[in-house]
């Protein structure tokens, strides 16, 4: 009876908010013309700017990582205080909580917009937009993982007579390396992403050049920054999977 009343309440879902956004049967028959678009207007690809392409994915990639990076080392410690099991005092994890949710809630492209007037254009308004937006993502997965960790190294660390310290180094963090490092090189791919977007914004790197050719209509050149794209979003996925592996 259960999976009947879940079946029917995604169904009804599904039909409310396809209603929502006018979504009908006939609207996969438009894809035929993208698909024709695509063919006769995006290849072959041109090559001629692939050196200022290369250097713009190079740019891309290190925003992406600094301000991964720099988050994941902001979060972690602060995730403690979020995590229900861990914080010493119930309004100390209710702010904490509360900054997470804050830092999370606001897109990053309006972060961006807010630190141009004063920063200026270029690759550091992206940065601080992706730190603090990120800030609050790690945040909220780390203090989760946290919250999940096995109570059994806890206790045996405290029987040892192990200091609030000890048990977090010995008996937390260990389990939760694997998951963060998941969770960091998953939220590296989607700050790549990201960074295509700030680029209209004038934060640089291959989302500048798509947002330029695009508005040029110069098609041909954003097919190679399009296989750009996924080349570095490729090459992270399997660098992440590699080190995962090595760590467990």
């Amino acid at each position: 009876m259960k999976k009947i009343v879940v079946v029917a309440v995604v169904a009804v879902l599904l039909l409310w908010s396809g209603a929502g956004v006018s979504f009908t049967a006939g609207s996969f028959g438009d894809l035929g013309n993208t698909f024709r678009f695509i063919a006769e207007h995006w290849f072959p690809m041109d090559l001629s700017d692939w050196r200022t392409a290369l250097n713009a994915m190079i740019d891309t990639l290190e925003i992406a990582v600094f301000s991964t990076l720099a988050a994941v080392l902001f979060a972690f410690p602060l995730s403690f205080l979020a995590a229900r099991n861990w914080a010493p005092y119930r309004w100390l994890y209710d702010s904490t909580r509360f900054l997470f949710n804050f830092f999370r809630s606001i897109p990053e492209l309006v972060l961006a917009l807010v630190f141009i007037p004063t920063l200026g254009l270029g690759p550091i308004p992206a940065v601080m937009a992706l730190i603090i937006h990120n800030v609050g993502v790690f945040g909220k997965l780390i203090s989760e993982t946290i919250e999940a960790t096995d109570d059994g190294p806890q206790d045996a660390v405290k029987a040892l007579g192990g200091t609030r310290l000890l048990v977090a180094v010995y008996g937390i963090i260990p389990q939760m390396v694997p998951l963060v490092l998941s969770q960091y090189f998953y939220r590296l791919e989607v700050a790549i992403r990201t960074t295509l977007i700030l680029g209209i914004v004038g934060a640089g790197g291959l989302g500048q050049m798509l947002y330029n050719d695009f508005k040029q209509f110069m098609y041909q050149k954003v097919t190679f920054e399009v296989l750009l794209i996924m080349i570095l979003v490729t090459a992270v996925d399997y660098l992440g999977a590699s080190i995962r592996k090595r760590v467990k």
